[in-house]
């Protein structure tokens, strides 16, 4: 059997709630999806009024177990909680369910929970890598310009690079949105695709003066065509064609943009292999940005308009995501505080 009727029923209903009551976006509910029908995989679609704790130990267990499909790898503790959590959010909310209320107890929802140990080890934060300013120019410095397409490609990384727009915005901001005069993009959740549906202003972090460049090239080279208006996307999507071969290849720009995000993350793949670089995603320039404003030595509301240009009600916020101060660096700034303090002291402080 490849599901379970009630099952299916039940699920829908719970994917509803998460949608329309609580607020959960569509991403959200997949990876909910996902999770469930892992357990379903695992339990051979039994009736969720079979329920059991011993169902969740053993699950638990087979989870640790499990490898990862890519790497071959046993999947990660970040992984497993993350999975086993979302189990133990349905099964308390089906705990109190009509027709379910009697078969399933609350506070067997909890054994889909992973040792405390193992929780530390899944929330610790680990150092990423992060581009330097100077490698994301020196991958736009070495990205071609021939075609439309190309020179799209370069100001994508560009526009990434005076922004830290995520992915899902840079897919979906319009050439309106821009003002490159004045130096900003207004992120209207309208239509661009931004987190938590938030609408805010983005002026350019005037870092990199090659960014700022391209970028402007590459706006008034749309807004130049009369095709184009202000509600087409800054970033089209790639027209395709058919080859005497019967093979699809590109033909230039459509006028509508991206449906995903997927395209974006694509051609950042090709940019920093092109620059024979590790691959760094879009959302990591956020972290990019941050860690060269804080080398800046900013006064507190500058700092704080850095903050709100990527986003942010809360100061606390961009430090606390993506103002890790890399290991090499806070191995210097260890060495360098005796200096700082004799500098106080000469000064008076």
């Amino acid at each position: 059997m490849k599901c379970h009727p009630e099952n299916e029923r039940i699920k829908r209903k719970y994917f509803r709630f998460l949608g329309d009551s609580e607020g959960r976006d569509e991403a959200t509910i997949d990876v909910v999806a996902k999770a469930l029908a892992r357990f379903e995989d695992y339990t051979n679609r039994k009736d969720f009024k079979s329920f059991h704790f011993e169902q969740a130990v053993a699950f638990k267990r087979r989870l640790a177990d499990t490898r990862n499909a890519r790497s071959g790898e046993k999947l990660s503790k970040a992984t497993q909680h993350s999975t086993l959590r979302v189990l133990k959010e349905f099964f308390r909310w089906l705990s109190r369910e009509p027709g379910y209320k009697a078969k399933i107890h609350y506070s067997d929802a909890n054994y889909f929970s992973l040792t405390r140990k193992d929780v530390a080890i899944a929330d610790a934060r680990r150092e990423r890598g992060v581009a330097t300013l100077a490698q994301i120019e020196h991958v736009l410095s070495l990205m071609p310009v021939t075609s439309a397409i190309e020179r799209r490609n370069r100001a994508l990384v560009a526009f990434a690079a005076l922004t830290g727009a995520r992915a899902s915005a840079l897919a979906s901001i319009r050439l309106g949105d821009v003002n490159t005069g004045e130096g900003h993009v207004y992120q209207d959740a309208r239509h661009v695709r931004t987190k938590f549906a938030k609408s805010f202003q983005t002026d350019f972090l005037p870092f990199s003066g090659l960014a700022m460049g391209i970028v402007r090239d590459w706006h008034g080279e749309l807004a130049a065509d009369p095709l184009r208006g202000h509600d087409t996307p800054l970033f089209p999507a790639t027209a395709l064609e058919i080859d005497p071969n019967g093979a699809f290849k590109p033909s230039g720009l459509k006028l509508t943009g991206w449906k995903s995000s997927s395209p974006v993350r694509e051609i950042f793949k090709m940019a920093f292999a092109m620059a024979k670089l590790p691959y760094f995603a879009p959302h990591s320039f956020r972290n990019t940005l941050t860690r060269h404003a804080m080398t800046l030595d900013l006064p507190p509301e500058a700092f704080k308009a850095v903050s709100q240009a990527l986003g942010h009600n809360d100061v606390m916020t961009t430090f606390m995501s993506y103002g890790q101060v890399p290991a090499h660096r806070q191995s210097e700034l260890i060495r360098r505080l005796p200096e700082w303090r004799a500098q106080r002291e000469k000064s008076g402080w």
